[in-house]
C-alpha cells in the first residue's frame, strides 16, 4: 500500500504508534507517515521555562525576559524539524534471518542505509534488545537485534523502534516498523542423551543399522553415536562404565530416525528427542534418515540435509 493511498481512519489507528502498521516483506523508507514526534521530560521543562520568561516579562514589563523566551521558543520550534530529519529518510530492509533452535536468542538483522548528504547521529534501535548507531551520508550498515524464542515454528520479529532524541533532547522522534521476515526454529534438541534406535524406517527392517564389516575387533569406550546394541553389557554389569564392541572392516552405517520409536508423552517430546538424535548424527558423521507421519527423508549426511531434517521437525 502506498503512501497515499492508506485511508485516514487506519492512520488515525492508536496502535500505529506504538507497535507500526502492518508487516511488509520490502524495504521501508521512513517519511511523515512513519515518523512520529513528542516532547521529552526534558523538552517539557524547556516549555515550563519559556513559559516562566514570558511571565516575568509581562508581570515586570521586562524586555530581556519577553527577548530570552522568544528566543527560546524559536529553538524549540526549530527543534521539531530536526529531530524529524534524524530519522527521515533512512531505508531499512530485513535481511533473512538464520535459523536456530528453540530457547536460543533468534537473530535478526536488518540493512540500514542512509541514502542522503546529512549524517544521522545517535539512532537507537529496540527490538527484545537495543542497540545504537550513527550513519555517514551515503552510508549502509547492517545490524543485528535478538529476539528470545520459545517454541518450533516459524516467528515473525516483534515490532523494530527507530528513535532519536538528536539534536538537544528536546524532542524524541520514533518509527515503529514490523516486518513479514520470519525466522525458523527448531525443536530444543533433548537434554538427555540416549542412544540411537535399533528399527524404525529401512525398507526391510525399519531404520535398521547396517554395517559391511561383521567381524568383532574388541571394546572401546562407549562414544555418541554408537548403537546400544554395541553397548558391552557385561563389563558395564561389573562396574567397568560403559564401553561398546566394534567390528573390523569398512563399516559404514545407516540409521533411520523414526518419530513411532522416539521416546516421549506426546509430539513435541517426541520431536525433542528426534532432534537430539539428529545433531548427534550429524557429529558423529553417520548417515541418517528420518521418518515422520507422512514424509520419509532418505538416508544420506551433510549440511543440507541435516537443515532439511531440522526444518522438517520444525514445521510438524
Amino acid at each position: 500500500m502506498s503512501e497515499a493511498a492508506l485511508p485516514l481512519k487506519q492512520r488515525l489507528k492508536l496502535s500505529r504508534f506504538f507497535s507500526g502498521e502492518a508487516p511488509t516483506a520490502g524495504p521501508i523508507v521512513l517519511t511523515q507517515r512513519r515518523v512520529f514526534i513528542l516532547p521529552t521530560q526534558r523538552g517539557l521543562a524547556f516549555v515550563l521555562l519559556i513559559l516562566l520568561l514570558v511571565l516575568i516579562g509581562f508581570v515586570y514589563n521586562n524586555n530581556l525576559a519577553y527577548l530570552l523566551g522568544f528566543l527560546l521558543a524559536s529553538i524549540f520550534f526549530v527543534t521539531i524539524l530536526h529531530s524529524f530529519k534524524a530519522l527521515a529518510g533512512l531505508t531499512i530492509q530485513p535481511a533473512r534471518p538464520q535459523a536456530v533452535f528453540a530457547g536460543q536468542a533468534g537473530p535478526f538483522s536488518f540493512q540500514i542505509s542512509n541514502p542522503g548528504s546529512q549524517s544521522r547521529f545517535a539512532v537507537d534501535l529496540a527490538l527484545q534488545s537495543e542497540l545504537s548507531i550513527s550513519l555517514a551520508a551515503e552510508q549502509t550498515q547492517i545490524v543485528t537485534l535478538y529476539q528470545p524464542t520459545r517454541q518450533r515454528g516459524w516467528q515473525l520479529p516483534g515490532t523494530l523502534t527507530l528513535s532519536s532524541t538528536y539534536p538537544l533532547g528536546l524532542f524524541r522522534a520514533w518509527a515503529p516498523l514490523r516486518f513479514d521476515s520470519p525466522l525458523l526454529v527448531y525443536p530444543q534438541p533433548a537434554s538427555q542423551q540416549l542412544p540411537f534406535p535399533e528399527s524404525g524406517g529401512a525398507q526391510d527392517k525399519p531404520g535398521q543399522n547396517r554395517r559391511s564389516g561383521d567381524e568383532f575387533d574388541g571394546v572401546r569406550v562407549y562414544q555418541r553415536g554408537d548403537a546400544i546394541r554395541q553397548i558391552h553389557w557385561k563389563a558395564f554389569a561389573k562396574g567397568q562404565g560403559v564401553h561398546s564392541k566394534y567390528y573390523s572392516g569398512a563399516s559404514s552405517s545407516e540409521l533411520w530416525l523414526d518419530y513411532q520409536q522416539a521416546p516421549g508423552h506426546h509430539t513435541e517430546e517426541r520431536l525433542s528427542q528426534l532432534c537430539r538424535w539428529l545433531v548427534d548424527a550429524e557429529q558423529a558423521g553417520l548417515r541418517y534418515g528420518l521418518v515422520l507421519p507422512g514424509l520419509r527423508l532418505p538416508p544420506d549426511n551433510g549440511a543440507a540435509h541435516y537443515r532439511n531434517c531440522l526444518q522438517a521437525l520444525a514445521l510438524f
